[in-house]
């Protein structure tokens, strides 16, 4: 039998009416007041960059260089203020916002950022005070907790990317500034909402920065990009890309939204900032991975090349030079490691990046409660599917069920569904976030691996036909799905 969590009841995030939104229909493209088309999540992000191809724009410009999409378009100008507007701000500061989680207050004052914040929550008289007499601007983190719309795109894009998508919103008065010249660890869409933004961009001195740093106006040069976002208009920017941005003289205010993703978390740990890993990382690198992989493929390799399982030399951890010799015997190791994965012997398993993923990621955009299974309990003799895809994962791992020395493989299927999209995005630390890995989803034996992935790439499939050997393994699987409302009956 799989190891289940308590199933317990998870208070979903509260939508702008305090009901949860209508689901859409199946075969739903597009709502009549939105230029987004949320069919799929390959649909959305086309829509999102239109005219723009999705082809062309990772080819020339993701992790390249800006883009600027300019739109003539009331409709998307329309539907984009509908995102997050000013007067928005009043509804929020009721719900209980606090200074530095949920708004920063900030200016950029002779180039240095001025932090304004107060201690506590956020009143809505003292945010419009300092918009007004101290020109500052209001950044909002996350609202995707607490806007519907931005829940549906986010939780779309987070699909599309296969990474955590996070948001803020910045609500810029008239000829000002909020933040001095800085690069980003993320790469960044900025959908103008209202007003006009006047960006400019500069050549990174980090490519593909992996964290965030200001930059002094003597080392930018001059900008590479000169650019007035108006309603409506898209800018995206690679991570590293610098950039400072103001809101014109005769513009009232500017509010625009950032998404952000291919986003590194850290912890600081007295005076050194460290990635989270393995426990808590969100990393979305080549090097990352190759931290994720290779140590379940050196260990999987140790078990039978007994080279590896030989001693080191002694006293090689108190000599002052381990000498070429070690340098060749580990390369050597290496390159044996490489040649099998590069022939298929060795299988990789990416197992912490993808319970970093869906332990973190946005819940499905959908109307019902999803900590109950729900439509006929699966037979034999039944069709059945997989639901939300692409809100599960399955890892192979070392049982957490250690009763002895051997390490015993099983398979994890991990989910989403009962992700709190209050706190997505809002920082957990690493104990939490193995909490929640361990008590969210289904442990089965290995045995169970091949009809797990038969589910994964079939549309439909009758019961028994998984392959398992088995009657009553094969109702196991499918009855253990549905119960995390996994699987449904067609």
């Amino acid at each position: 039998m799989p190891k289940k969590s308590k199933a317990q009841g998870v208070k979903r995030g509260s939508s702008d009416q305090g009901q949860l939104p209508v689901k859409q229909s199946r075969g739903e493209q597009r709502d009549s007041s939105s230029p987004l088309c949320f069919q799929s999540p390959d649909s959305l992000f086309e829509s999102l960059i239109r005219p723009m191809g999705t082809e062309q724009f990772f080819t020339e410009y993701w992790e390249k260089k800006p883009l600027h999409l300019q739109r003539a378009d009331p409709v998307t100008a329309s539907y984009y203020q509908s995102l997050f507007q000013l007067s928005d701000l009043q509804n929020l500061c009721s719900r209980g916002l606090e200074y530095y989680r949920d708004i920063n207050v900030v200016s950029c004052i002779n180039g240095k950022k001025k932090v304004l914040n107060k201690e506590g929550q956020v009143r809505h008289s003292a945010l419009t005070k300092n918009m007004v007499q101290n020109k500052a601007t209001i950044q909002y983190h996350q609202p995707q907790r607490f806007k519907d719309e931005l829940w549906r795109i986010q939780e779309k894009l987070e699909s599309f990317f296969g990474a955590l998508v996070g948001s803020n919103i910045y609500i810029t008065p008239e000829a000002s500034q909020g933040l001095p010249a800085h690069y980003d660890d993320v790469e960044v869409f900025i959908l103008q909402l209202e007003g006009q933004k006047h960006w400019r961009l500069y050549s990174p001195t980090v490519p593909l920065a992996a964290e965030y740093s200001v930059e002094s106006e003597e080392n930018i040069g001059i900008p590479t990009h000169d650019i007035i976002l108006k309603a409506g208009d898209l800018l995206y920017f690679p991570r590293g890309t610098i950039h400072q941005a103001d809101t014109p003289a005769g513009v009232n205010y500017s509010s625009h939204l950032t998404l952000s993703t291919y986003q590194r978390m850290y912890e600081t740990n007295k005076s050194h900032t460290l990635p989270l890993f393995p426990a808590c990382d969100n990393l979305r690198s080549w090097g990352d991975l190759l931290l994720d992989v290779l140590p379940s493929l050196l260990c999987d390799r140790s078990r039978s090349e007994v080279g590896l399982r030989e001693g080191m030399p002694r006293r090689l951890l108190l000599d002052r030079s381990e000498g070429p010799h070690i340098s060749q015997r580990l390369a050597a190791g290496l390159r044996s490691l490489a040649n099998e994965m590069e022939t298929g012997m060795q299988e990789l398993r990416i197992t912490h990046m993808k319970r970093d993923f869906i332990m973190n990621r946005l819940p499905p955009y959908c109307q019902q409660e999803l900590s109950s299974p729900s439509g006929k309990i699966p037979a034999l003799e039944d069709e059945v599917s997989l639901r939300f895809k692409d809100h599960m994962v399955i890892t192979v791992e070392p049982s957490q069920d250690r009763r002895d020395d051997a390490t015993e493989l099983v398979v994890f299927v991990l989910h989403s569904l009962k992700n709190q999209r209050e706190s997505h995005m809002m920082g957990e630390s690493c104990d939490e976030q193995e909490d929640r890995s361990i008590s969210r989803g289904l442990q089965f034996p290995l045995s169970y691996l091949q009809a797990l992935r038969q589910l994964q790439l079939a549309e439909q499939l009758v019961v028994a036909q998984l392959q398992l050997p088995t009657q009553e393994a094969k109702l196991n699987l499918v009855l253990s799905l549905w119960s995390e409302n996994l699987l449904r009956v067609l």
